[in-house]
Protein backbone atom coordinates (compact mmCIF):
# COMPACT_ATOMS: atom_id res chain seq x y z
CA UNK A 1 0.00 0.00 0.00
CA UNK A 2 1.45 3.31 -1.14
CA UNK A 3 2.30 6.08 1.03
CA UNK A 4 0.70 9.40 -0.01
CA UNK A 5 1.00 12.86 1.15
CA UNK A 6 -2.49 13.75 3.00
CA UNK A 7 -4.03 16.11 0.58
CA UNK A 8 -2.05 17.46 -2.74
CA UNK A 9 -1.69 20.62 -1.54
CA UNK A 10 -2.62 23.21 0.71
CA UNK A 11 -0.97 25.42 3.97
CA UNK A 12 -3.49 24.03 6.29
CA UNK A 13 -2.13 20.74 7.51
CA UNK A 14 1.18 19.98 8.31
CA UNK A 15 3.42 16.60 8.89
CA UNK A 16 0.70 13.86 7.90
CA UNK A 17 0.53 11.21 5.67
CA UNK A 18 -2.13 8.67 4.66
CA UNK A 19 -2.59 5.36 3.06
CA UNK A 20 -5.85 4.02 1.32
CA UNK A 21 -6.65 0.47 2.74
CA UNK A 22 -9.48 -0.11 1.03
CA UNK A 23 -10.85 2.53 -2.02
CA UNK A 24 -8.22 2.51 -4.48
CA UNK A 25 -7.56 -0.92 -5.66
CA UNK A 26 -10.89 -1.20 -7.27
CA UNK A 27 -13.39 -2.57 -4.58
CA UNK A 28 -16.82 -2.53 -4.77
CA UNK A 29 -16.80 -1.60 -1.21
CA UNK A 30 -19.62 1.36 -0.31
CA UNK A 31 -16.91 2.78 2.20
CA UNK A 32 -12.89 3.93 2.29
CA UNK A 33 -10.42 2.50 5.21
CA UNK A 34 -7.70 4.60 5.18
CA UNK A 35 -4.55 4.90 7.81
CA UNK A 36 -3.62 8.38 8.71
CA UNK A 37 -0.19 9.00 10.26
CA UNK A 38 0.40 12.58 11.97
CA UNK A 39 4.28 13.26 13.18
CA UNK A 40 4.90 14.88 16.55
CA UNK A 41 3.69 18.52 16.03
CA UNK A 42 1.74 17.89 13.18
CA UNK A 43 -2.16 17.80 12.18
CA UNK A 44 -4.68 17.38 9.75
CA UNK A 45 -6.80 20.79 8.09
CA UNK A 46 -9.50 21.99 10.24
CA UNK A 47 -12.51 21.29 8.44
CA UNK A 48 -16.10 19.90 8.27
CA UNK A 49 -18.16 18.26 5.47
CA UNK A 50 -21.15 16.47 4.99
CA UNK A 51 -19.97 13.01 5.20
CA UNK A 52 -20.08 11.15 8.91
CA UNK A 53 -16.71 9.40 9.29
CA UNK A 54 -14.86 7.10 12.67
CA UNK A 55 -11.69 7.80 13.18
CA UNK A 56 -9.84 4.96 15.61
CA UNK A 57 -6.49 5.46 17.29
CA UNK A 58 -3.96 2.22 16.63
CA UNK A 59 -0.49 3.91 17.44
CA UNK A 60 0.39 6.49 20.02
CA UNK A 61 -1.40 8.81 20.77
CA UNK A 62 -2.94 12.19 19.84
CA UNK A 63 -5.78 15.09 20.25
CA UNK A 64 -8.69 15.61 18.34
CA UNK A 65 -11.03 18.70 18.43
CA UNK A 66 -14.71 18.09 17.60
CA UNK A 67 -16.88 20.28 17.58
CA UNK A 68 -15.89 22.82 20.69
CA UNK A 69 -14.61 19.85 22.63
CA UNK A 70 -11.09 18.14 22.56
CA UNK A 71 -10.28 14.75 23.10
CA UNK A 72 -7.01 12.77 23.83
CA UNK A 73 -6.99 9.31 21.84
CA UNK A 74 -5.09 6.81 22.89
CA UNK A 75 -4.96 3.23 21.47
CA UNK A 76 -8.23 1.60 20.06
CA UNK A 77 -9.81 4.80 21.87
CA UNK A 78 -13.13 5.32 18.79
CA UNK A 79 -14.46 8.97 17.77
CA UNK A 80 -17.96 9.48 15.10
CA UNK A 81 -17.55 12.52 13.82
CA UNK A 82 -21.05 13.37 12.48
CA UNK A 83 -22.06 15.60 9.57
CA UNK A 84 -21.06 18.86 8.75
CA UNK A 85 -19.17 18.80 12.57
CA UNK A 86 -15.88 20.73 12.36
CA UNK A 87 -12.90 18.46 13.23
CA UNK A 88 -9.10 18.73 13.63
CA UNK A 89 -6.62 15.91 14.37
CA UNK A 90 -3.64 16.85 16.25
CA UNK A 91 -0.03 15.64 17.73
CA UNK A 92 1.12 17.44 20.12
CA UNK A 93 3.60 14.39 21.66
CA UNK A 94 6.80 12.78 20.62
CA UNK A 95 5.71 9.69 18.99
CA UNK A 96 4.00 9.39 15.92
CA UNK A 97 -0.46 9.40 15.90
CA UNK A 98 -1.82 6.80 13.87
CA UNK A 99 -5.27 5.97 13.28
CA UNK A 100 -7.75 4.57 10.69
CA UNK A 101 -10.72 6.93 9.00
CA UNK A 102 -13.78 5.33 7.68
CA UNK A 103 -15.73 7.00 5.54
CA UNK A 104 -18.52 6.73 2.55
CA UNK A 105 -16.75 6.06 -0.86
CA UNK A 106 -19.04 8.61 -2.30
CA UNK A 107 -18.71 11.55 -0.53
CA UNK A 108 -18.49 15.62 -1.03
CA UNK A 109 -15.18 17.30 -0.50
CA UNK A 110 -14.47 19.45 2.77
CA UNK A 111 -15.16 23.05 3.48
CA UNK A 112 -11.82 24.42 5.22
CA UNK A 113 -12.27 26.49 8.55
CA UNK A 114 -10.40 29.15 10.40
CA UNK A 115 -9.20 27.66 14.04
Amino acid sequence: IKTEKYKPKGGDWTDIVRRVIIGSHGESARFHLRYFEISPDGYSSFEKHRHEHVVICIKGKGKAKIGKKLYEMNFMDTLYISPDTPHQLRNPFKSPFGFLCIVNAKRDKPKLLTA
